[in-house]
């Protein structure tokens, strides 16, 4: 099975987030690299405007150099739409995932509204799998004792006093480098959050980490003449 990670760094606000820069990579279940890309949206990162909203704008000079360098490309949305609707269909994913799905998910639909016009709602087909890595390392670490103490001890914790499951808190309890920073951008990301994703299906293999679930049918009440039946079989 091979999969697809994919993280965004997004501007305007969080509940309506606009992106400007994908990142994904596609592995096996061994974790080899198959495919990844770095692709910054110009039509949103050329607007100064929106990007003057960018949560991680200081970081802007950065992907100029990388653009420069040829580390990462400069595309339209069409083309990055297309490059990761092309690579999930060469490469066979059968499952995308993000850290936090439901906001990549949200900020790539978004967005593709934005630039079409809402002509085209879904950034990839309606239907498609996704995972959220978030959703498994809670499932993974809600029983972990080890992993409170170490939130409790370096003040990861939230507001309500329940340890945090960012991916770079998870990243340093993992490696055990406490000093880790997450880059913020978007194949940069990808890596860890790739690590985090292959750690919790070897923790726990059987794991459901879907977005979501499908609804269970409703149970169809009996006929009269299947109670019958049924209490004929009791008797």
């Amino acid at each position: 099975m091979n999969f697809m990670m994919i993280d965004t760094e997004t501007t305007n606000s969080l509940d309506d987030p606009i992106v400007y820069d994908v990142g994904y990579e596609i592995f096996d279940e061994n974790g080899a690299t198959i495919e990844k890309a770095s692709m910054t949206n110009k039509d949103i990162f050329l607007d100064k405007e929106f990007m003057s909203t960018a949560y991680y704008a200081e970081k802007i000079p950065n992907y100029w150099k990388e653009i420069w360098a040829k580390k990462r490309e400069l595309l339209s949305w069409r083309e990055i739409k297309w490059r990761v609707f092309d690579a999930c269909k060469r490469n066979g994913c059968e499952i995308v995932a993000a850290h936090n799905a439901r906001f990549d998910r949200l900020a790539l639909n978004l967005t593709q509204r934005y630039i079409t016009t809402s002509k085209h709602r879904f950034f990839l087909p309606y239907g498609t799998t996704w995972w959220c890595s978030l959703r498994m390392v809670k499932e993974v670490l809600k029983e972990n004792e080890e992993y409170k103490k170490f939130c409790k001890y370096y003040n990861f914790m939230t507001a309500n006093n329940q340890p945090r499951y960012t991916a770079e808190i998870v990243y340093k309890f993992l490696t055990g480098d406490v000093d880790f920073e997450e880059v913020h951008q978007g194949i940069d990301d990808v890596e860890i959050e790739k690590e985090i994703f292959l750690w919790c299906l070897k923790q726990k293999p059987d794991i459901d980490g879907r977005l979501f679930k499908p609804k269970p049918e409703p149970v169809k009440p009996l006929e009269p003449w299947e109670i019958e039946i049924a209490e004929l079989m009791a008797s």
